[in-house]
């Protein structure tokens, strides 16, 4: 991906990665993400085989839930292909599933729950964290350039490159960026994000991208009290699944703010749980993750 495209170019990318390609009645395929290396960004199998299940929902239908289990970490550079089954259709309700594979074995397991949207009752008994606006929040990029500058030749030039990749997603966080310090803290983190230039006007995409981006810095909370990072080389981690639960709809070209606890850790694993508001203080969605999360051991 080239550092000089604009915010407009960038999220133009984001769609056309999250755009599938029907290859069959219910087999799809996805792009690849250009100059990608290593492992395949979790959250971006998730929302693609999202879109797999949405593309094949009835009409009318719109994704309230996913539940997802990571089984291999897939590889930049091979093709993804998401077979979709359609287990119910119901007049209210509807449900697919999904198998992300890679070389003939499967990567990711997904089940996606689908409602007609109607009126009902309702209540919010969660309230949004008083943190500053996104506005007075510096973009996390910036405080990527300055560690680059900081750490030199600490870092290797593939270790530069990823943390200096242009994303399409502009996050800023309120508190301090958790791979770059090494304090132990509360398990609670809160970042704003919101892709870098406008979405085209499609629902089932914005839920896409919200999926894509609840994947960012869920992991890492499970991180905080141990003072830990995976940046440093200090732990090793993966994650292990993950549920959204979408309650309302919502915009991600627009700022909305994910709210990060961990409550547990233990057993080589760790369990976070995310809450998404819009700038109304709605919530308009929850998530939920467990990772395995292991000290690395240094070789004598």
């Amino acid at each position: 991906m080239s550092d000089t495209q604009t915010p407009e170019q960038l999220v133009a990318g984001l769609v056309r990665l999250l755009t599938v390609t029907r290859d069959g009645e219910d087999a799809f395929s996805a792009p690849q993400q250009p100059g990608g290396v290593g492992r395949v960004f979790g959250g971006q199998v998730i929302a693609q085989a999202l879109q797999a299940a949405q593309a094949t929902a009835p009409e009318g239908l719109e994704a309230h839930s996913l539940h997802a289990y990571f089984l291999r970490g897939g590889k930049e550079g091979v093709d993804i292909a998401y077979a979709t089954a359609r287990d119910f259709d119901g007049r209210s309700f509807a449900n697919r599933r999904v198998v992300a594979s890679q070389e003939g074995k499967p990567i990711l397991n997904l089940t996606a729950s689908f409602q007609r949207p109607e009126d009902g009752l309702a209540h919010d008994d969660t309230t949004m964290p008083d943190v500053l606006p996104p506005e007075e929040l510096k973009p996390d990029m910036e405080q990527r350039r300055a560690m680059v500058e900081r750490m030199g030749d600490r870092m290797s030039e593939d270790q530069r490159k990823f943390v200096l990749r242009p994303r399409p997603i502009d996050m800023r966080t309120n508190d301090k960026l958790h791979w770059m310090n090494s304090e132990p803290r509360p398990p609670r983190a809160h970042s704003w994000f919101r892709t870098c230039a406008p979405l085209p006007d499609d629902a089932a995409l914005h839920r896409a991208v919200i999926a894509y981006a609840s994947d960012y810095t869920l992991l890492g909370t499970s991180a905080l009290p141990h003072g830990l990072s995976w940046m440093r080389g200090e732990l090793v981690g993966a994650s292990l699944d993950h549920a959204i639960w979408f309650h309302r709809p919502a915009r991600a070209d627009e700022w909305l703010l994910y709210a990060t606890d961990a409550p547990w850790s233990g057993s080589g694993r760790g369990y976070n749980r995310g809450r998404i508001f819009n700038r109304a203080g709605e919530l308009v969605a929850s998530v939920a993750q467990e990772g395995m999360m292991r000290k690395r051991v240094k070789k004598a």
